[in-house]
């Protein structure tokens, strides 16, 4: 009988903890240095895919995303090294999807083709905006030339190209909002990503807004029109939302996101990866040192950079999957629900359903056109005790 997870799939986390700054915005486990031993980073992550790899032997391994920090800080050598022992550790789907964040900073024509040859086929762009002087406020080290200068010369090298961009940013106006994002459309190759500035306790934007220095941002009411709008505005041009921030013509969905969000297995390696996979029947939730030195001093002198492998309560686990899976337009499958223990949230669907913000149908269970924009309060909801 096939376990839960194979439902979703099985995917690697490859985690590069290093930027060339900052962000001011940005709460990811990334760190700036001043030099960086590839060779002694390249011997650790191998020590480590080996290790997950005896936990995981017989798995089909169906993507590989190498994210940050800015994986387009790595050698090319390093990218190579990494994915060779990835094909000998573990089968591949025909289709695998190899993923590699890039800043637009970090693009070299050389640098791109090395990473393709080395297997990667799909490259995430960390635009963040089609405006210099948000690009500054957001602390962003590139301009939008070097942002289509890259654009050019990874959609050259790659024919899966995605790129990020926040919305909701300060002094941003609802009209500005849909200039931009036709523009951005018009640019897609087949991913966008989509994401409402969010302001985050321990960042820099944090810290001013805790002392009301950060002006300029939208009310509600039109961050919600700039919400409204986007999902508009995909639609018309063949962008559809697939998940609350992601937005792709059918069958180019990120294959490495939809496992999180179908609830599969994936492993996660550097610092601060986090990983759920399933062992001897038991889902566990991994963690590993998110402090680099610490992680890279633990992968040699203990053998491992993980500092938690803890079992999943069924009830940990089905709140998990409603969690991941609700927010994919296509919802949840009933049945898989109910096999997980589902039935404890019977009478909040019901409820749920019957005002409107979530429905069935096919024999799965989603979040309704009305209750998409208010998602985190129908997920909270759907699993109140």
């Amino acid at each position: 009988m096939p376990e839960d997870w194979e439902n979703g799939g099985f995917g690697l986390y490859i985690h590069w903890p290093f930027c060339q700054s900052k962000c001011p915005y940005c709460d990811f486990n990334s760190h700036v240095v001043a030099s960086i031993d590839q060779e002694r980073w390249a011997r650790a992550y191998l020590s480590e895919i080996e290790r997950v790899g005896q936990l995981t032997q017989g798995r089909i391994l169906k993507s590989v995303f190498f994210g940050g920090g800015t994986p387009s800080l790595m050698n090319p050598e390093l990218v190579q090294a990494i994915l060779d022992k990835v094909r000998s550790t573990w089968r591949m789907t025909n289709s695998c999807e190899i993923t590699l964040e890039a800043n637009p900073t970090s693009v070299e024509a050389g640098r791109f083709h090395g990473y393709r040859d080395a297997g990667v086929n799909r490259v995430s762009m960390g635009f963040q905006s089609l405006n210099n002087d948000d690009l500054r406020a957001l602390g962003r080290l590139h301009s939008v030339e070097d942002a289509m200068k890259a654009f050019d010369v990874a959609r050259n090298v790659f024919d899966r190209v995605s790129f990020d961009l926040i919305y909701a940013r300060q002094n941003q106006t609802l009209e500005n909002w849909r200039i931009e994002l036709k523009q951005a459309l018009s640019l897609a190759i087949d991913h966008l990503s989509l994401y409402q500035l969010t302001i985050e306790d321990g960042t820099a934007f944090g810290d001013r807004y805790a002392v009301g220095k950060l002006r300029g941002l939208p009310d509600d009411d039109t961050a919600a029109d700039m919400y409204d709008t986007t999902q508009e505005i995909c639609d018309q041009m063949g962008f559809p939302v697939y998940e609350v921030s992601n937005h792709a013509p059918e069958g180019a969905e990120s294959q490495h996101n939809l496992i999180y969000w179908r609830y599969g297995d994936y492993a996660g390696i550097g610092p601060g990866a986090h990983g759920r996979l399933t062992l001897n029947g038991v889902r566990h939730a991994t963690e590993t040192y998110t402090a680099p030195q610490m992680w890279l001093n633990a992968v040699e002198t203990k053998g491992s950079g993980e500092t938690l492998s803890d079992a999943l309560t069924a009830e940990d686990a089905v709140t998990e999957f409603l969690l991941m899976g609700m927010r994919l337009t296509e919802g949840v499958d009933i049945k898989r629900l109910q096999a997980l223990g589902g039935d404890r949230f019977s009478n909040n669907i019901n409820r749920m359903t019957e005002m409107g913000f979530v429905e069935t149908k096919a024999g799965r269970l989603c979040v309704s056109a009305t209750g998409r924009p208010v998602l985190n309060g129908v997920l909270r909801e759907l699993l109140a005790d």
